[in-house]
């Protein structure tokens, strides 16, 4: 079974129940499957090849709902791309994916404009006269042939990285996203009057909310680029009961000043994710918004949920600085990163994952696949511990990676585009605690000798490369970088340094 079928039995079995709600806009079941299955059909005309790519490059819309879902009724592979990236990495991941057709939203077609597709369909606005509207008229009635996927194929590619020249796709396979449905639907227990919001971006963890609730014949509410005034009215006004943000915008709900036990009555599961949340901002939601608050954890190798802790559990003081126990489907170990060998519960190790959620690998990266499935597990490169009831406690990570307002940030993707200009000798690229952003981006600079910049030239330079998410939020200067005897970049001393001046300020 593919997981598109999910969909295509809940559109057959409940036709005019309400499928996707977007501002004034809706879709039922049977309307959503007919432009998904129009828009499919076209897709294999321009591309014939199963397995093909498909990049979608827009934010969330009931637009981006109806291509992502014929990308996957047409048997082709899902290639997101977040338009606040810059166009030289989009490019770059098209191109390295071989993507044969992009569907592209007005802020899409501008931030892909470099990216060399062959095929393009603009994702103007249904509803009205447009190039999208004019497509699945003429499609209309129409479906695409079957396409027969192993389920160890690859249904999407994933991006963890990308700016050094050398993206790093993850291949995760139809199997992962079966088991990612299925688990969904256990820990949020879906049902047909599950209301979900898409706050976060569709090209993020937000897709994994997706399917499980059209699985169940729920409704998707679609948001775009919400401020948390906009999700609370959202919360409230549309009944939702499940939505999924970053701590960062939790954060922003709880200074909003509006959230309060009763204003969101329909409200079950809240969940956060893509980076931790202080304990003392668990227990500030859970007093805002009632017990409500739940968490996952996840990456893009193993999406979204090796791992939940339901409201219940979360209201306990004792278990909020964990993210749970793991999924239906997936197994979780802590083992010593070196020899792999299983550590006793309260021992720290890196944390290895188990199961079908676990991706195939790394797209055309055979050495960077063979470093991180190993014996038949997913070598996270997080660190943490196991309790005596297999509760996970994450410590930190053993790859150096900043996650900022729910996004995961290199800085091995970073620190070339900033070493780029030309008044850069050295610099090093690092993750500083922030009270809005989980971890905020920071950058230590070593000028050329004679050279001038301020630094905010230096953020607009890497801001114009890689967008507003991976450019620093503060440059400090340095004569000289911190080294160790052999010459490596002392980023624990970078950290300290940058704390010392910022209370000396």
């Amino acid at each position: 079974m593919q997981p598109v079928s999910f969909f295509r039995r809940s559109a057959l079995r409940n036709p005019a129940a309400v499928a996707v709600e977007d501002g004034a806009r809706q879709l039922t079941y049977a309307e959503l499957s007919a432009a998904a299955e129009a828009l499919a059909a076209e897709l294999q005309a321009l591309d014939p090849e199963p397995g093909s790519r498909v990049g979608i490059c827009a934010y969330n819309s009931l637009e981006h709902l109806v291509a992502w879902l014929a990308t996957l009724l047409a048997g082709k592979v899902w290639v997101p791309l977040y338009p606040r990236n810059g166009a030289g990495e989009i490019a770059r991941c098209v191109d390295f994916t071989g993507v044969s057709i992009l569907c592209l939203d007005e802020a899409g077609e501008a931030a892909g404009a470099e990216a060399p597709a062959r095929h393009r369909i603009p994702l103007t606005p249904l509803g009205r006269p447009g190039a999208l509207a004019e497509l699945l008229a003429r499609r209309a009635g129409q479906r695409p042939a079957p396409v027969a996927l192993p389920l160890g194929g690859t249904q999407a590619i994933k991006f963890t990285g990308g700016s050094t020249g050398v993206p790093k796709g993850v291949m995760q396979t139809l199997r992962a996203w079966n088991t990612g449905i299925v688990s969904q639907i256990e820990a949020l227990r879906l049902g047909p009057a599950s209301r979900t919001l898409a706050a976060a971006p569709i090209t993020h963890g937000t897709s994994t909310y997706l399917l499980p609730t059209l699985a169940r014949g729920g409704t998707l509410v679609i948001s775009d680029r919400a401020k948390p005034p906009e999700i609370l009215r959202l919360l409230a006004e549309r009944r939702i009961t499940t939505v999924f943000l970053a701590p960062t915008t939790i954060y922003g709900l709880l200074e909003d000043g509006g959230a309060a036990p009763g204003a969101c009555p329909a409200l079950d599961h809240l969940v956060y994710g893509a980076g931790p949340m202080r304990p003392e901002a668990i227990a500030r939601a859970i007093e805002a918004f009632g017990p409500v608050l739940g968490a996952s954890y996840g990456q893009t190798e193993a999406p979204q949920i090796i791992t939940f802790i339901g409201p219940e559990e979360l209201a306990q003081p004792a278990l909020q600085a964990s993210v749970g126990r793991a999924s239906l489907l997936t197994e979780v170990a802590v083992c010593d990163p070196e020899s792999g060998v299983p550590l006793p519960p309260g021992e720290v190790g890196e944390v290895r994952v188990g199961g079908d959620l676990v991706m195939a690998g790394y797209w055309r990266q055979p050495e960077k696949t063979a470093e991180t499935l190993v014996d038949g597990w997913l070598c996270t490169g997080d660190t943490g511990l196991l309790d005596e009831r297999g509760y996970l406690f994450l410590k930190g990570r053993l790859r150096d990676v900043v996650i900022s307002g729910g996004f995961n940030v290199y800085p091995a993707d970073v620190e070339p585009v900033l070493g780029r200009h030309p008044a850069v000798a050295d610099c090093a690229v690092y993750g500083v605690p922030d009270a809005k952003w989980g971890e905020a981006v920071h950058a230590a600079v070593q000028l050329r000798p004679g050279a001038e910049a301020d630094a905010a030239a230096l953020i607009a330079h890497v801001r114009a490369e890689l967008g507003p998410v991976r450019a620093p939020k503060r440059v400090v200067f340095h004569a000289e970088l911190p080294r160790n005897a052999y010459g490596k970049i002392l980023k624990d001393r970078l950290v300290a340094l940058d704390a010392e001046m910022e209370t000396q300020a």
